[in-house]
């Protein structure tokens, strides 16, 4: 593995990984079956996936 010739700031570091938190602040919706609040794109956990029966 290479070695980086200088040392990363911390401000640098930070802003490298910033986008590392926005993860948790996603839009929520609500299941049309169960009305269940799930992630977008996700599947629910009676597992309906846009309107259709995925498992």
């Amino acid at each position: 593995m290479a070695v980086s010739p200088r040392r990363v700031s911390k401000s640098r570091k930070g802003m490298r990984n910033s986008h590392l938190g926005i993860h948790s602040l996603a839009p929520l919706t609500r299941c049309p079956k169960c009305a269940e609040q799930v992630r977008l794109h996700r599947v629910c956990k009676c597992g309906q996936y846009r309107n259709k029966k995925i498992f």
